[in-house]
């Protein structure tokens, strides 16, 4: 799967451990930055590159880190078409894509540790979207208000 990630300096170890996980597991990683620990980067600098590529396709899903995960799930949201979401259980890793079309998984780097992140983006990947009607008919209305 293309994956593409991203993280401020807040989620920059998580990201890089995820990084790697993901490369042995098989996976092509975009990686939008940090490239280096910064504590003076800003969360939307990378987060709105990765949000732009799920929506353009260029990457199948995507995560992005910064220190609580919220200010990540707040900016990737402004971008039409970007269904993110802040995940800190099992449950809504994968309910949020197989229900809601999750397309960019975030997560904080301060409060999840890393084999839990694992878990997580595992969850989320292998998760698949229902189609069912209820769900298109509740997602026409999130996609009307992007209009």
């Amino acid at each position: 799967m293309e994956i593409g990630l991203a993280a401020d300096h807040g989620g920059y170890e998580l990201k890089e451990f995820l990084k790697t996980y993901l490369i042995g597991k098989g996976h092509h990683i975009t990686d939008f930055g940090a490239y280096q620990m910064d504590s003076k980067d800003d969360y939307p600098d990378f987060v709105i590159p990765l949000a732009h590529a799920v929506v353009k396709k260029e990457v199948e899903r995507g995560i992005a880190v910064c220190g609580s995960g919220v200010g990540a799930s707040v900016v990737a949201n402004k971008v039409a078409g970007v269904r993110a979401a802040l995940i800190n259980d099992h449950f809504s890793a994968h309910q949020g894509v197989e229900d809601d079309d999750l397309n960019l998984l975030c997560l904080g780097g301060r409060i999840t540790g890393n084999m839990v992140a694992q878990e997580f983006v595992e969850s989320f990947l292998n998760a698949r979207f229902t189609g069912e009607e209820r769900h298109l008919r509740r997602l026409g209305k999130v996609k009307a208000l992007e209009k």
